[in-house]
Parts: structure tokens; C-alpha cells; sequence
């Protein structure tokens, strides 16, 4: 989308899962310059935007604050007369109740360019996801869709003789519907089907009859849902590739598809894998490599990243710049983390050295990844601690640490005071200087706080203090407005990479539901695994 005249792409986003989205409208989502999304969309799409892509969230749900259409309408003129590539996102496809008349004739009557792109509807996904067909030779020769959106505006005479009846935006008016079918001639045994979030980890299915599925149903939340009623629906026995419950309710979720072959950023393998329907908001730093997604998702994960860390250069550099200019008066380099062997080395190039100057100096780091860190720099440790941890690190040091000079690089502030505590109680003279800065990133991606908000996330991943005690900070807001954060994180898992994340946790969630045994990435996707099959 490279035109320098504006345009509005109405783009249908499928019934939920990323995995449904179509080719075009993930190539539009993949150049817009303006997002503008509903409720119901998966928080996955807002992945698919540019970084700098403008994300609007004009979602409309019952009983909480929305966007007005009028609004929505302007908003969309607005920025196509800017010139903007606005891509108008809605669940499902955009003309089946998407109360899209009103945009279009907006961006008419305004000389707007615009484009419908299609997109699979929940009214015939849901069906397909549960294993009930619409239409059958001798079962149903027709099916009707129909929002119960209104119900008493219905011609309930003609809709009772039709042989399927598929029903959006009904949970809410379930008892009106079977008060009105019923009272019109529909038989009480005619078999009905009630699909919640069809097409997400979150799918659940009900089965029953019409004269018994209120009592199947009572006080559960059946929004989004959609609903399928006639004798289509006793098929679904015959037609899932699961054994299914005997009984006539059933909760079930469903697999999700294969992955596309095309670059969309979430994939979710099926069947036996151990992490299908978790969805894991992984908390990183800014930038960070996805490795660690990655292996989520290839367990079955659906992976939402937050960034919650951003590293930036320390307040000065003046005392990282004296320490390598007497870099010979050092006997160990400690290096604990990945940021300050890169933030170490930018320093001593910049001064005009190579690791040359290191000479006579032994190297101790924290972890392996640290370790590989430092063997990019043709550099191999003197000393790695058996444990992940810096505190094993004095522990099991090599050598007697009386009288030793150690340089310690560390982040500027927050650092590992314990570490240079106990270092100190055994003689060593500790210099530490600041060589990197991490800092609260200004905001949520959306693709987080929409899921945070909808209470879509199973799993939360810690991989250092600072990434809890910044969480904590960027959703105050979220958290605020509706309750304090151990209330609305009730029933998530709060994963830790090691004791001291988990101290963190602990201080500031109450609990911690996973540690690593092996305090890296890896130990924590292992504890994850763990977890997942023993829950």
C-alpha cells in the first residue's frame, strides 16, 4: 500500500483465530499505516501491523463503554483524506452484520477510496469448527442466518418452519428464542448446539435439546456465541474426528488448523503438542530475539509478547571509560548478563581497543547464554557458576577471592547487590560501573493489553525481576479499572525463570505457580511442559 492518494480497506478477519485470517487481508494488515479494529478480533492480528501503524480500538461489547458509529465514520474519513492506508477491521466477514452500510456511505459521500475484502464468517465457521453441517440431502435443504440481536422484531411464524436456523448474537436472548420457537410449533426435541469463541483455544460447545438446553445452560456467560438449531446438528457424533461426550451437553475445545505457509507471525501446531490452548504472554525485553517465543509456539502455544524492558546506554560513561582505561589493574572481569557483554565491548571499541586489552584478566559470566555471548567476541569464560544464578557464583568461585580486583559491569541501577555483597565479605575489592540502563517501556502493545483486558491469557512468563516489577508498572491502568492485579490475574499461571524472579513475583503477586529448575529459557519451556501435562 504505497498509493500517495488514501484509501479504506473493510477487511473481514474470520471468526477468530489468527490461523483463519485470508492471504489479503494479512498482506493489507502487513503495510497499513491506520488500524481500526472491533472487539471480537484476535489480539494475534494486531501483530501483523507495522511497528509505527496507528491501532485504534473502536470495539463495541454490551455493557461497556464503545465507540459511536458516527465516530467510527469520521475517524475513517479522516485519516483517508490524509492520505493514510486505513485498514477497517471486523470479526467475521465485514457485510453479515457489520453494520458496515454506515462506513461506506460515510466514505461516499466524503470521495473516499475504498475496498471490500471478505472474510470467513462465524455464521458458517462455527457450524464447520464443531462438526455440524448446515445442509444436508435429506436432514436440512436450506439453512437461514439471522441475528437475535433483536428478537422481538422477528417473524418467529416463518422462522420455525425453516429446517436450520443459524442464530448470531443470541446468547444473551437464548430463553426468548426457545420461548418463541416452541410457542410457534417447533418440536421441544429438536436438537440445538450452542458454540461459544468458535474458532479460538476458547471454543466451547453445548449440545442439547430445545426443550432442556436452558436448564443445560444456567448461569453461564454464552456471548460471543453463535447458535444452531434442526436435526443438522445430531450429525455431529458421526462427523468429529474426536470421540465425543455421550452426554446431551458438552464442553469442548477445538483444534486449531495447520499453519499457513505464508510469514504470519503466529503459528499453532495441532494435536499431540503440550502447550495447544495455552495462550503465554511472554514478557522480554525490546528488541529481544523471539527464540523463546518460538519454541512456545512449536509446543502448540498461542504466544502474545509484551515488551516490559527496554535497555538504553547508562546516564554516563565516564566511569565504564576510567575502568577499561586500567583495565590491567583488574584480576577478573564478572559479566552476568547479555546486555553488558554488548554494552562492555561497544565501550572498548569505542576507546580504541580490542580484546587484546584483556589480557591477564580472567573472565567469569552467569549462564550459558552469556557464555556464547562472550565467545562472539572470540572470547572464552575462565569460570561459569554450575548454577544459572549469580549468587552460585561466589559460591563455587575458583579461586580465593581475598585481595582480588574485580570489575563488575552492571545495569546502572536494580543491579545484583546481593552478588557485590558477598563478593565483598570474602576480600574482594569490587568496582562496578554502570554500562547499560533498563528502563518501563511508555506502553502495551495492543495485541497484550486487549488480551489482558478479555482475561485470554493462561500463562505469564518472567525472565528477570525487572520485567515483573515493569509489568506491574505498565498495567497499572488495566488493573486499576477493574480490580487490584492478584484479583485479575486469578487463575493465570505466573511462570519464573528462577528464585530471584520468583522473589519478585512473590512480593508483588503473592505467589509464583512455576519455577525453572534449570534457571535459562530452555528450563523454563520445560517447566512449562511440565506444568501443562500435570494440569
Amino acid at each position: 500500500m504505497t498509493n500517495d492518494k488514501g484509501k479504506v480497506y473493510l477487511v473481514g478477519a474470520g471468526p477468530g483465530d489468527a490461523a483463519y485470517l485470508t492471504v489479503k487481508a494479512y498482506n493489507l494488515l502487513a503495510a497499513a499505516e491506520v488500524l481500526v479494529y472491533d472487539a471480537l478480533i484476535d489480539a494475534q492480528l494486531l501483530q501483523c501491523v507495522p511497528p509505527d501503524c496507528l491501532k485504534l480500538d473502536v470495539g463495541k461489547r454490551g455493557g461497556k463503554p464503545s465507540t459511536n458509529q458516527a465516530e467510527i465514520n469520521k475517524l475513517l474519513v479522516n485519516y483517508c483524506q490524509q492520505g493514510k492506508q486505513v485498514v477497517r477491521l471486523k470479526s467475521g466477514d465485514p457485510l453479515i452484520f457489520g453494520r458496515c452500510t454506515s462506513e461506506i456511505e460515510a466514505l461516499k459521500v466524503s470521495g473516499c477510496d475504498f475496498e471490500l475484502v471478505p472474510g470467513i464468517s462465524s455464521a458458517l465457521a462455527a457450524p464447520l469448527l464443531a462438526g455440524i453441517p448446515l445442509t444436508d440431502p435429506v436432514l436440512s435443504r436450506c439453512f437461514a442466518v439471522f441475528t437475535a440481536h433483536e428478537p422481538e422484531v422477528l417473524d418467529w411464524e416463518a422462522v420455525s418452519r425453516l429446517e436450520t436456523l443459524v442464530i448470531l448474537m443470541g446468547g444473551q436472548h437464548l430463553p426468548e428464542i426457545v420461548h418463541q420457537l416452541m410457542q410457534h410449533g417447533r418440536s421441544h426435541l429438536i436438537p440445538i448446539a450452542i458454540i461459544r469463541w468458535a474458532g479460538t483455544p476458547d471454543q466451547q460447545i453445548w449440545t442439547a435439546q430445545l426443550g432442556n438446553i436452558l436448564e443445560q445452560t444456567t448461569g453461564l456467560s454464552l456471548s460471543p456465541s453463535v447458535i444452531v438449531i434442526g436435526e443438522v446438528v445430531g450429525l455431529r457424533k458421526y462427523l468429529q474426528p474426536e470421540k465425543i461426550d455421550d452426554q446431551d451437553s458438552t464442553t469442548a475445545t477445538t483444534p486449531s488448523p495447520p499453519a499457513m505457509s505464508t510469514n504470519l507471525p503466529l503459528h499453532r501446531p495441532t494435536f499431540a503438542q503440550p502447550l495447544t490452548s495455552k495462550t503465554i504472554l511472554v514478557t522480554r525485553s525490546v528488541g529481544q530475539s523471539s527464540q523463546f517465543s518460538d519454541r512456545l509456539i512449536a509446543l502448540g502455544a498461542t504466544v502474545i509478547e509484551m515488551p516490559t524492558l527496554e535497555i538504553g546506554p547508562p546516564s554516563s560513561w565516564q566511569d565504564l571509560d576510567n575502568a577499561i582505561a586500567n583495565l590491567s589493574n583488574f584480576d577478573w572481569l564478572i559479566l552476568t548478563s547479555t546486555n553488558g557483554i554488548d554494552y562492555f565491548f561497544e565501550r572498548l571499541i569505542a576507546q580504541g581497543k580490542d580484546t587484546r586489552a584483556l589480557a591477564g584478566i580472567k573472565i567469569a559470566v552467569v549462564g550459558e547464554k552469556t557464555a556464547q555471548s562472550l565467545k562472539q567476541h572470540s572470547l572464552q569464560p575462565d569460570f561459569i557458576p554450575p548454577n544459572f544464578v549469580a549468587d552460585s557464583l561466589v559460591e563455587n568461585f575458583p579461586e580465593e577471592l581475598h585481595g582480588k580486583k574485580v570489575l563488575f559491569p552492571r545495569v546502572e541501577s536494580g543491579g545484583r547487590e546481593v552478588l557485590v555483597k558477598e563478593l565483598t565479605a570474602k576480600g574482594a575489592k569490587i568496582i562496578e560501573v554502570a554500562a547499560y540502563q533498563s528502563c518501563c517501556p511508555n506502553s502495551i502493545p495492543p495485541a497484550a493489553e486487549l488480551a489482558l483486558q478479555n482475561r485470554k491469557v493462561n500463562v505469564i512468563t518472567f525472565a528477570s525481576s525487572k520485567t515483573v516489577q515493569f509489568f506491574c508498572q505498565l498495567t497499572h491502568n488495566i488493573f486499576s479499572r477493574n480490580s487490584d492485579a492478584n484479583q485479575f490475574l486469578e487463575g493465570v499461571c505466573i511462570a519464573s525463570i528462577g528464585p530471584q524472579t520468583s522473589k519478585t513475583c512473590h512480593s508483588l503477586f503473592g505467589r509464583v505457580d512455576v519455577e525453572a529448575q534449570e534457571y535459562t529459557l530452555d528450563g523454563l519451556t520445560q517447566a512449562l511442559i511440565t506444568w501443562a501435562t500435570n494440569s
